[in-house]
């Protein structure tokens, strides 16, 4: 009996170690609170990475395709039960992420004889202003952190994920061309997929470029864009970037 509660732990280890060796490897996505709107961008395979979930909110993951689309649904299906029961425009990523995704993941993620989650997202809630935006990053366990502005990142390393947040917002510091910053997202894209250091050693201006266009070939860049100011109550437009302009 008194093993017992090692057992799980060694367990609830194992298991994480499965989950982040599975999503290595993972392609990064990414989410730019802009003062005309929420930016995410996500480069994939075939499989979409990038999706609107309800007025003012959108949903980016990597991982297993059918494990995001478990997440997405299930927050559609949430979003819409609030709106039913309150009103569309109360609607709240925070509630959203915290009282429905978070549980139901770590829930499972706990449940040691069911198969995990392959899967990390990002959330974003449009606010009327900049400074009310909302941007959650949601991990396999079900933990989470919240971002009112900047560039937040979600990728299968820890470590590569913090230096390209890190250096996304000091390179993005009060810049709001969506072209430039598209173009700085690709970059820092390339550097976390090629394993490239974002501190000594980054590769110069040309090699970022010529990196993330080699790259890309093949592959969908796809762009989500949460704007601000709308007459339509739904926010999210699927944009098409001209990489050839970039």
């Amino acid at each position: 009996m008194t093993e017992e509660p090692y057992r799980w732990l060694e367990a609830i280890g194992n298991r994480r170690e499965y989950v982040r060796e599975q999503l290595k490897g993972g392609s990064p996505v990414f989410a730019a609170s802009l003062p005309d709107g929420i930016l995410l961008l996500g480069v994939g395979t075939g499989h979409s990475k990038v999706f609107e979930l309800f007025d003012r909110h959108a949903i980016a993951g990597l991982g297993h395709p059918a494990d995001i689309e478990k997440i997405r649904q299930a927050a559609i299906d949430a979003a819409h039960l609030e709106a039913f029961n309150r009103a569309p425009e109360d609607v709240s990523l925070r509630r959203l992420v915290g009282f429905g995704l978070s549980p139901q993941l770590k829930t499972n993620f706990e449940q040691i004889f069911s198969a995990p989650f392959l899967v990390e997202c990002l959330l974003a809630e449009v606010g009327a202003e900049p400074n009310q935006d909302l941007i959650a990053r949601l991990h396999f366990d079900g933990a989470f952190q919240l971002h009112t502005k900047g560039v937040v990142v979600a990728a299968s390393q820890s470590e590569a994920e913090a230096a390209a947040q890190t250096w996304l917002n000091q390179t993005l510091a009060g810049k709001a061309d969506r072209n430039g910053i598209v173009e700085a997202l690709l970059e820092a894209w390339w550097c976390v997929t090629e394993n490239k250091p974002f501190g000594d050693g980054l590769p110069s201006d040309a090699e970022r470029r010529d990196g993330w266009r080699k790259a890309v070939n093949g592959r969908s860049v796809e762009v989500g864009w949460l704007v601000r100011k709308s007459n339509r109550r739904a926010r999210y437009e699927e944009l098409t970037p001209a990489l050839s302009s970039l």
